[in-house]
């Protein structure tokens, strides 16, 4: 009998909860222990209070406990070189290199990439200070896009409509320093239109396998208004995105980064999720994300039938081309129940109650982020708090279901967007 996997999974969202949910499924998972995890992650396995950018306390307590995979999902240790870390101690760890996911920390050098290899995204042009930016933006046709280059939690992304747009995003970035120093580079780019979608593909350094396409709702707001979030839900797949679409996709753009990035010297292992827009000129690139997309990962594991331990494993052994990804002839949905005043600022301790209700509804899991338990309360712990996901045989009956279970629960101040998956089910009419 093969022996159970000690397993350490960096992170504390919806995400590493979901992943987790996946892992424990597996006939080799043993012992699993999560980095800093949250009140979900807890039932799964060990919460350790290690922050996910404490690379040294989290390669220290790897060696410690003897743990055989570590999982790191999140994207600012990647950006810190925890792969490379973990690699040189002789730690099997699944992720890419910090060369690799130089491609999500930096959105300048993702363009580059771009250009460099005549990959399809919109015009753009990087900037460091203020008046070489002001300057540039009098010329430029709105609407336009304005990035904060380094990692901004899914948040640094700004639409300028206007000029007086324009100059307050500057302001907020170069003066008040919104994004910290994330905004110390800033990518100026074309706007484009279309539905955007989410991509998700395992790669081994060489080889790939692509995930049926996603959608996220970035914004806040219903009808696609109001600030960028890191997500307020998904669907999965897409029924307006066929098989024809798809390996357009993977002509243009899959392909051609793998072996981009191979022949860089930055071979890409783990998760590469390229965030495209549908154009009227074919799909481009909005950005690289080195992992996986949150909440797009609780609808992904909602339909993977595989072991997902057999993936990791060939992504990290370079045998990903003998594995075949087998999917539930099904569709999923994810909800997003959020915090009062998120993405700003917001109370935490708020008391949750209903999930324990809405989980014994047929088809659904709830996959905790920002929760905590305090005493014998389940209490929020941050911005977004709940992803309730849930399974059809369509895409209508799989966001009804989740609708139904979002109904039960509750906690002072609880946000959720009315209208996830709509655009879709339009767009099949």
């Amino acid at each position: 009998m093969e022996a159970k996997l000690k397993i350490l999974i960096i992170g504390g969202g919806g995400r590493e909860h979901a992943v987790g949910w996946k892992v424990e499924q597996s006939y080799r998972a043993g012992e699993i222990f999560f980095a800093p995890g949250n009140a979900g992650t807890a039932q799964l396995g060990t919460n350790v209070d290690i922050k996910t950018t404490d690379i040294s306390a989290l390669l220290e307590f790897a060696k410690k406990e003897q743990i055989d995979l570590t999982l790191a999902l999140p994207d600012d240790p990647l950006a810190l070189g925890i792969v490379d870390e973990f690699q040189k101690a002789n730690l099997r760890i699944w992720g890419p290199t910090q060369a690799a996911a130089k491609l999500e920390w930096s959105k300048a050098f993702a363009k580059g990439f771009m250009a460099r290899h005549n990959l399809p995204t919109a015009k753009f042009n990087v900037f460091n200070n203020l008046e070489d930016a002001k300057t540039y933006l009098a010329d430029q046709m709105l609407p336009i896009v304005i990035k904060a280059s380094g990692l901004a939690l899914g948040k640094g992304v700004l639409i300028c409509e206007t000029r007086e747009d324009t100059d307050q995003a500057l302001k907020d970035i170069f003066v008040k320093k919104i994004f910290g120093e994330a905004g110390q580079e800033i990518v100026i780019e074309k706007f484009l239109a279309g539905p955007e979608i989410s991509i998700h593909v395992f790669a081994d350094g060489k080889n790939y396998k692509i995930l049926p396409p996603s959608q996220d709702h970035k914004k806040i707001g219903e009808n696609d208004t109001g600030p960028n979030t890191g997500g307020m839900g998904t669907i999965a797949p897409l029924p307006f995105v066929d098989e024809v679409m798809l390996k357009e996709i993977e002509k243009t753009i899959v392909a051609p980064a793998i072996a981009a990035l191979a022949a860089e010297g930055a071979p890409f292992s783990g998760l590469l999720y390229p965030g495209l827009m549908l154009t009227k000129d074919g799909p481009k690139i909005l950005e690289f994300n080195a992992r996986f997309g949150d909440p797009e990962t609780q609808v992904y594991l909602r339909l993977l039938e595989n072991d997902i331990l057999d993936i990791f494993d060939a992504g990290i052994d370079c045998k990903l081309d003998g594995l075949e990804l087998k999917w539930k002839n099904a569709f999923a949905a994810n909800i997003v129940l959020v915090s009062d005043g998120y993405p700003g600022n917001y109370a935490k301790g708020k008391i949750i109650s209903g999930v324990t209700d809405a989980e014994t509804m047929p088809d659904i899991v709830i996959f905790h982020a920002g929760t905590k338990m305090e005493k014998s309360d389940l209490v929020t712990n941050g911005g977004r708090v709940l992803g309730v996901s849930a399974t059809g045989s369509t895409l209508a009956e799989a966001l009804d279901k989740a609708y139904k279970a979002v109904e039960k629960i509750s906690f002072e101040g609880m946000q959720y967007r009315k209208d996830i998956g709509k655009k879709a089910l339009e767009m099949l009419k």
